[in-house]
């Protein structure tokens, strides 16, 4: 890669000191329709962390583990744990129920386990969304067979018009209705995760 004297990459339009543009391809170009902005999810993500840290306050000391749903929770998990003003240990489990659909199947598929015990744990699962529930149901009583002291749910987004199974979600980013919706992580078909904003498809 050929830089100026001064430091810049001519190519790239880089100049030291100035704000990089994003790429066209990190933007929500047509037909998609913007849902949630960026801006819109930084806030909420910051507060639904500083409530985690007032919940938790009265366990000073213990860690709270921090379960993310792969692989659509991975970018709002990252960016929630920041904000989260406590010790935390951060593991990860594998579940499927979409495959290359835009509807959930309610075919619960385990891909990926944790790697450590949750016995005696608080902990938290973080979703991307919670659709008919029927996925995060059958997560949680595996989970609560492994014996966690406490058990919550924290989600990006909540579907509520599609829920098949009524399961108790603790944390909510944002209720939307019934869209099938992509980037800040979710997907269709493995694209469009690196998205910033939370737009609906095909719309």
């Amino acid at each position: 890669m050929s830089h100026a004297a001064d430091g810049s990459v001519p190519w790239l339009g880089y100049i030291p000191g100035m704000p990089v543009p994003l790429p066209a391809w990190n933007r929500s170009p047509e037909p998609f329709a913007e849902l949630i902005s960026a801006e819109a999810i930084a806030t909420r993500v910051a507060e639904l962390g500083a409530q985690i840290t007032r919940d938790y306050a009265a366990y000073a000391g213990a860690n709270i583990f921090i379960i993310g749903v792969l692989k659509g929770s991975v970018i709002f998990l990252a960016d929630l744990v920041r904000h989260v003003a406590a010790p935390v240990l951060v593991d990860f489990i594998g579940i499927s129920s979409y495959g290359d659909a835009t509807v959930s199947s309610g075919v619960v598929q385990i891909t990926q386990d944790l790697s450590r015990p949750i016995e005696g744990k608080h902990v938290i699962v973080v979703e991307d969304i919670v659709d008919t529930g029927l996925t995060l149901n059958y997560l949680l009583n595996v989970l609560r067979a492994r014996g966690p002291r406490t058990l919550k749910v924290a989600t990006l987004l909540s579907k509520p018009s599609r829920r098949l199974v009524e399961t108790p979600v603790d944390y909510i980013g944002f209720t939307i209705e019934d869209h099938f919706v992509v980037g800040y992580g979710l997907d269709y078909n493995e694209k469009y995760r690196n998205l910033r904003d939370i737009v609906v498809y095909g719309a």
